[in-house]
């Protein structure tokens, strides 16, 4: 039991903190700080270097986002130079004010500008810049400098020791923890299917809301994985197939998810019903029954998700590998129960998601014990093979690279230089020693957002968990006293949980950041109730600044920023969908794989820009709603891309698998439409229409007389494409394009 218990606890943390992320960067950043302390301390340091340390084994250990350790080092070797530049100047222009205030301006300008650099220009940026603020923070002094070049020089060791021996992160390391978030994903997903299936009438839209965050969870990881394929493995081919087998994986489980909505109701299921929050379950339900099929599929469920967990193994003997064979077998229509033709269609999927499991467990784990196999599993087997053989790796296509002010780094440069201009003089009114608190606000708000709308979300999450924090901080201070030791503990807990959480929440952040400081202000014996109400009117005029700095300056309104991104959508959709349709025409073999990853990349790009237009607190309902409802019909219209990209992906090595010349025929209205939305996405001038008419089956089947009627791959091709038709066309009325009446 203890076992299972353990086994359990472990799935739960792999799917939660997919690679392990957010816990090796907390740990790497509280065992810096902690090493520099421990060093510094038995060196009679007093308090206020210790700070210092502390805070520059923090910079120097998140700064550093290089993935390849000899790079990491390198940036950590020039970060030390930059930091101990920055901090000489702090103390140089600490007492002339203009003179220092203008530097600081220039270095944050810099220190932005520099993120067009990569990884390495990024984190030096950061370096400057958190190094000067600490400068300010502790008050340096010409005098004080050698201490602070020690503590400093410290911490970067420290940080450097904890990185590269305490704490070591490769790549391949990272990759191989992602396939494992990835399998505890998947089986996660599996049993919110399983939970769908169970559900009572009362239960089914949380179950369905479960099946929906799965299958979120899950495309995340896989774009997680994507992004590390070419540092994690040393093999091109290996990248390659890594990445055909998830998406494989990530297809089959999306599509039984869609089987089993279609199952419960008495039509087939919308696809949108999988990415649209809040849409119910169709109604007329067949399921949940209690009758020998169901409790077969249930059944069937539970051996899906053994499978995804554990692997089929000499040492296991024949059950776990009896199991695979039943549920492979269902791809040849092998011992189907008797049931409803849409139960019926659940089971194909459960042996073809089994078959994608198969799939990945060759490719991450290695060949298999092949002993126990029936001739449905050896020819799942033959087939990956022969799709393995055939995978070629694609050339990557060059971007435009943008000049100048339309350079998104210059422009935010340059934003940001002023917004932290108002807010040094806004923060001297407020206060002469602690200004520094609005421009760190300012500064915070413009990285990683690109609009300003997603500065004003950004900064109205801080102010709110800076307000939070400075109740925590009152508290806080008030448990410690004078106990230096407890409060340096309670301020690693404090970082740990603030790195922890900070992809997940940035209120919840900002609540730790606060949280400390009034810690750190207890230790330098500089706390006081006003000095954290301080701290809030700092961080709202900071916000402030940041807002005003990115709507009169430069601006990129929202609106303009999520035109641009849902019109790079569109066009990925418009290339994966011809593509795909081409080679499952006859065509010759494309790169599917990486135009179906492009996609998914500008959808999540597309799905960040709207959360200023989609987020609760937005006094724009019906605006909010739109953006909801087009955001979700481009989530299903790129699983269908995906599915046909996967379909047209097995054509090269499938014999039973033939091209169909009449399906491009068919798509070029698909084709027609989504451009037809682009274009006037673009330019709301635009002349260009949506077509509607037959459905895409009616023009498959007009081919031409004799011609013989499709098979069942052609028919799944079909269903994803009316399904695909159907969604480019409910774009045009939430988008405002206009509908061409379908001629006589």
């Amino acid at each position: 039991m203890t076992g299972v218990v353990r086994a359990r606890v472990r799935e739960f943390v792999v799917a939660s903190d997919p690679g392990l992320l957010r816990l090796t960067a907390g740990l790497r950043t509280v065992g810096a700080i902690a090493l520099t302390l421990a060093v510094l301390a038995p060196l009679g340091t007093d308090v206020r270097h210790l700070v210092a340390g502390a805070i520059a084994a923090m910079v120097a250990t998140f700064a550093v986002r290089d993935k390849e350790r000899a790079a990491q080092a390198g940036t950590l070797a020039l970060g030390l130079p930059v930091a101990l530049a920055s901090v000489t100047l702090g103390a140089l222009l600490g007492s002339h004010v203009v003179a220092g205030d203008l530097f600081f301006v220039a270095l944050i300008f810099c220190a932005v500008y520099g993120r067009r650099f990569g990884d390495r220009g990024t984190a030096l940026g950061l370096i400057g810049f958190q190094v000067y603020f600490l400068s300010l923070f502790v008050g340096a002094t010409v005098s004080g400098l050698p201490s602070l070049y020690g503590a400093i020089g410290v911490a970067f060791a420290s940080s450097a020791l904890v990185r590269f021996a305490l704490v070591p992160e490769t790549p391949a390391g990272t990759l191989e923890r992602l396939r494992s978030a990835f399998r505890a994903r998947l089986a996660q997903l599996v049993t919110a299917q399983l939970e769908l299936l169970d559900a009572g009438p009362e239960d089914v839209d949380k179950a369905l809301e479960h099946v929906r965050e799965g299958t979120a969870r899950l495309h995340d990881t896989a774009l997680m994985i994507q992004g590390r394929l070419a540092a994690g493995t040393a093999d091109e081919s290996v990248a390659r197939l890594v990445q055909r087998r998830v998406a494989d994986a990530e297809v089959a489980a999306e599509r039984l998810g869609l089987l089993l909505l279609t199952a419960r109701s008495a039509e087939r299921a919308d696809t949108l019903t999988l990415h649209l929050p809040g849409a119910p379950v169709p109604a007329g339900g067949l399921l949940p029954v209690r009758d020998k099929a169901t409790d077969t599929l249930r059944r069937d469920l539970q051996a899906l998700r053994l499978l995804v967990l554990r692997p089929v193994s000499a040492g296991q003997g024949t059950a776990l590998s009896q199991v695979r064979n039943r549920l492979l077998g269902y791809r040849d229509e092998e011992h189907l129960p008797v049931a409803p033709p849409a139960v019926q269609d659940v089971f194909r999927g459960v042996g073809e998601a089994a078959r994608a499991v198969l799939g990945l467990r060759v490719a991450l784990d290695g060949p298999q014990d092949e002993s126990d196999d029936s001739p449905a599993t050896a020819r799942s087997r033959e087939e990956l093979d022969a799709e393995d053989a055939a995978i070629d790796a694609g050339d990557e296509a060059a971007e435009e690279e943008l000049t100048g002010l339309r350079r998104p780094t210059t422009r935010a440069a340059v934003q940001v230089a002023v917004g932290s201009s108002l807010a040094i003089a806004g923060g001297e009114l407020l206060s002469s020693q602690r200004w520094y608190w609005a421009v760190l606000t300012c500064w915070i708000v413009f990285i990683n957002t690109a609009s300003t709308g997603e500065i004003l979300v950004k900064g109205y999450r801080r102010l709110l968990g800076t307000v939070l924090g400075v109740v925590a901080g009152i508290g806080l201070a008030a448990l410690v006293g004078h106990h230096t030791w407890t409060a340096f503990a309670l301020v690693l807990v404090c970082v740990f949980l603030m790195f922890y959480t900070a992809p997940l929440s940035y209120t919840l952040m900002s609540f730790f950041v606060t949280a400390a400081l009034g810690l750190l202000y207890t230790l330098l014996h500089t706390y006081s109730f006003s000095v954290l109400v301080l701290r809030i009117e700092e961080t709202a005029l900071g916000a402030a600044c940041g807002v005003l700095a990115a709507a009169l300056v430069l601006p990129v309104r929202t609106d303009r920023r999520t035109n641009d991104l849902l019109v790079a959508v569109l066009d990925r959709l418009a290339d994966v969908t011809e593509t795909a349709v081409d080679q499952l025409s006859g065509g010759p073999p494309a790169d599917l794989l990486d135009q179906a990853r492009d996609l998914d990349q500008a959808l999540a790009d597309l799905r960040a820009a709207t959360k200023p237009l989609t987020h609760p607190v937005t006094p724009l309902r019906a605006r909010r709603d739109t953006a909801r409802y087009v955001v979700a019909l481009l989530e299903t219209c790129a699983y269908q891309a995906r599915a046909l990209a996967a379909t047209a992906e097995l054509l090269p090595t499938h014999p039973s698998i033939a091209a169909d010349p009449r399906l491009r025929g068919a798509g070029q209205r698909i084709l027609h439409n989504i451009r037809a939305i682009a274009a006037h996405v673009a330019d709301e001038h635009s002349t260009d229409e949506v077509r509607t008419g037959p459905s895409i089956a009616a023009l498959l089947e007009a081919g031409g007389p004799g011609a013989p009627r499709f098979g069942r791959v052609t028919d799944r091709v079909l269903r994803h494409l009316g399904r695909l038709d159907e969604g480019v066309v409910g774009l045009a009325r939430p988008l405002g394009v206009p509908v061409a009446r379908p001629r006589a």
